[in-house]
């Protein structure tokens, strides 16, 4: 049975009885203005579901990719400031601090470079660029060991390799193709020294004392393939310093009374206001000392800078800190 036949046989009974209860006038009407029509529900008795609404679908947003140039300064840019911070006038040990620090912002940007996300216009520039930080950042591994090994023996003459690294060299004709191509860094190049081989003439005293003495000092360097600074040491002090040259002999006349050690250290470029070689440099003591003493027979003492078979003086390597005032 269907809910509305039910509903609509007791709305018909309950307005009949009203209209049978309103008195005998006779004029009455069945629909008397106090009645109200019946009312029933809808039409056709179903309840009517409204329809559902429509939904429009979000589009997922496509992301924008991030422009090239921020790209490459976010990996170029931190290597100039790392080689920004390499100190020349810092000490030895700070100073292979930076050359490490420059070295590891060139290898990651090598690498993070090499994995980014190119325009094919400047791909051959990036793979150039690439390269050139990888190189570079070999290059600086290479100086830092040389500076341990004594091969760069100040921060001068190893900041002045920086400037001949090839990856170094390479870096700027790469980066002004990027430029051309609308692609912006910061990058700047480092102001390096030149890489020097200064000397002194052979003979030159770098330290001179007094020479009212009878005794001689002859240093033989000729089979000798650097230059080399000759001390004699007495009483605490360096008393003479001679300049003895590669392939050359030099001596001292003049050498006054006592017992005196030996010094000399060798190298390549002879730094004057520090007094000494900047690199390849070598300490070494002879382990006996000579004696000078005066009297009828003046004494005159010869040494060999180079190893021979058969010879009679031992020498000593000498640390660096340890080597006295030339």
């Amino acid at each position: 049975m269907k809910s509305f036949t039910k509903a609509g046989v007791a709305v018909g009974t309950a307005l009949l009885l009203a209209a049978c209860s309103s008195g005998g006038s006779g004029g009455g009407s069945a629909s008397g203005s106090g009645s109200e029509p019946a009312s029933s529900g809808p039409s056709d008795g179903f309840n009517t579901a409204l329809p559902a609404p429509t939904r429009t679908a979000t589009p997922t947003p496509t992301p924008t990719p991030t422009p090239y140039g921020p790209v490459l300064a976010g990996y170029i840019d931190p290597v100039g400031v790392a080689l920004g911070k390499i100190n020349p006038s810092a000490n030895l040990n700070n100073f292979m601090i930076g050359l490490q620090e420059a070295a590891g912002a060139a290898n990651s940007a090598s690498s993070g470079l090499g994995l980014s996300d190119t325009p094919a216009t400047v791909g051959t520039t990036k793979r150039q660029l690439v390269n050139a930080l990888s190189q570079l950042a070999t290059d600086l591994t290479k100086i830092r060991t040389g500076v341990k090994s004594k091969t760069y023996c100040t921060t001068g003459s190893a900041y002045a390799q920086v400037g001949l690294s090839e990856g170094l060299k390479a870096i700027p004709a790469a980066l002004a193709e990027m430029t051309a191509a609308g692609y912006t860094t910061n990058f700047t190049v480092p102001q390096t020294p030149q890489p020097q081989t200064r000397s002194l003439d052979n003979g030159t005293f770098v330290t001179k004392g007094r020479l009212r003495g009878g005794g001689e000092f002859h240093v033989d360097n000729t089979a000798g393939t650097v230059d080399s600074v000759v001390s004699l040491y007495k009483g605490g002090k360096t008393v003479h310093s001679l300049y003895v040259g590669k392939g050359k002999e030099a001596a001292i006349e003049g050498v006054e009374d006592g017992d005196y050690d030996v010094f000399f250290s060798e190298g390549v470029d002879w730094d004057s206001s520090l007094k000494m070689f900047t690199q390849s440099c070598s300490y070494t003591k002879f382990d006996d000392s000579l004696s000078y003493t005066s009297g009828r027979n003046y004494v005159s003492w010869t040494i060999t800078l180079t190893a021979k078979v058969g010879g009679n003086a031992k020498t000593s390597d000498v640390d660096e800190e340890s080597f006295p005032q030339q």
